[in-house]
C-alpha cells in the first residue's frame, strides 16, 4: 500500500518535434478580424456585420432597429444619384470660447468624416422631390449647435423657394452644451422657418429615429404635419432618471419608447426601415397630387 503510495508517476513524454508541429498549428489557424460580429441589443444574438449591414441594419431574428449615419439613410431612401447636398462645407465657431471646442470637433470631423451632425439636400424618394434632412448621432451625439440651426433653418428655407416638401430626420442628444444659448436659440429658429414652411401651404414630414431627446424633441421635431417613428426608437425631453427624480413617481413600462408615443397620440405612424421608403413615397405622391 505504502510503496503504491509514493510510486512515482509516469507523465506522457513529447519530443522537441511534436511540439514544434504544435506552434506551426497555431499559428496557421486563421486570423479572425475585430468588428465581424455584433450583438443584438434587442435579442441578444451575435450578428454577423455583414449580414447586418445587408438588411439595412435590421436585426434579422428580432427586428430590432440598430443606428444609422447619415449617408446610410440617405442611401436608404433616396433614388440613386439623386441627391445634391446643401452647405456641405459649412463648420462650427467657438461662440462662447468653451475649452477643447475645437479640438473636440476637429476629432468628430476625422471621426465621422461629417463636417457637423446634419446632412441637408435636396433628393428624390420614387421621383417624388423633396428636401431633405439627416440628422446623425454619430457626431457629439447629434447634439444641436449653432451650424446644426442654420444648416436646417436654410434647408426649410429653401423647400420653400423651390416649392417642395420638407423631410427631416432626427437623431439627437438635445441641445449642444459648448454653444450655450446659442445652441438654445436654434430651436425658435428652426420652429420659425417651419412655421413660414406651413404659411406656404408646404408638407413637413418629421421622422424620429433612436435617439430623439432634449432640444429637439422639444422643438422641430414635434411640429410635423404628419411624424413617423422608427420601431423602438427612443423619444422624449429629459432621461427618465431625471423625471422620476422630479415628479416623485414611477414612470410607465416603455416610457418615451415610439410605441408608447404612438399609443397616446404623439405620433401618427411607426414605419418598419424596410418600409419606410415606399411610405414617404406615397405621402409625397398624395400631396403633389392634390395641391
Amino acid at each position: 500500500m505504502l510503496n503504491k503510495f509514493f510510486k512515482k508517476t509516469k507523465y506522457i513524454t513529447v519530443s522537441q518535434r511534436a511540439l514544434n508541429n504544435i506552434h506551426e498549428d497555431l499559428d496557421s489557424r486563421p486570423s479572425i478580424p475585430n468588428g465581424m460580429w455584433v450583438k443584438c441589443d434587442g435579442c441578444g444574438k451575435v450578428l454577423y456585420k455583414q449580414d447586418l449591414e445587408k438588411n439595412n441594419r435590421v436585426c434579422q431574428y428580432c427586428k430590432h432597429h440598430f443606428r444609422m449615419n447619415a449617408k446610410e439613410r440617405i442611401d436608404l431612401i433616396t433614388d440613386k444619384d439623386s441627391f445634391c447636398q446643401f452647405d456641405e462645407n459649412m463648420t462650427s465657431t467657438n461662440p462662447i470660447g468653451f475649452k477643447g471646442y475645437e479640438d473636440k470637433i476637429s476629432n468628430m470631423q476625422k471621426k465621422t468624416n461629417l463636417k457637423e451632425a446634419v446632412i441637408t439636400g435636396k433628393g428624390t424618394i420614387g421621383g417624388e422631390s423633396a428636401v431633405i434632412c439627416v440628422m446623425d448621432s454619430n457626431f457629439m451625439m447629434g447634439s444641436m449647435g449653432s451650424v446644426v440651426g442654420e444648416k436646417i433653418t436654410r434647408a426649410v428655407e429653401k423647400a420653400i423657394e423651390l416649392k417642395i416638401p420638407l423631410i427631416i430626420f432626427t437623431a439627437s442628444g438635445g441641445a449642444r452644451m459648448q454653444e450655450g444659448i446659442f445652441s438654445l436659440m436654434q430651436m425658435a429658429k428652426i420652429s420659425g422657418a417651419i412655421n413660414r414652411l406651413n404659411d406656404a401651404g408646404l408638407l413637413y414630414i418629421s421622422v424620429l429615429t433612436d435617439p430623439t431627446t432634449g432640444g429637439v424633441t422639444a422643438s422641430f421635431a414635434m411640429l410635423g404635419d404628419i411624424i413617423l417613428a422608427e420601431p423602438g426608437a427612443l423619444v422624449g425631453f429629459a432621461g427618465k432618471r431625471v423625471i422620476e427624480q422630479t415628479i416623485k413617481q414611477k414612470l410607465p413600462e416603455g416610457f418615451q419608447s415610439a410605441e408608447f408615443l404612438l399609443k397616446h397620440g404623439f405620433v401618427d405612424s411607426i414605419v418598419s426601415r424596410e418600409s419606410l421608403k415606399n411610405t414617404l413615397k406615397k405621402i409625397l405622391y398624395i400631396h403633389n397630387r392634390n395641391r
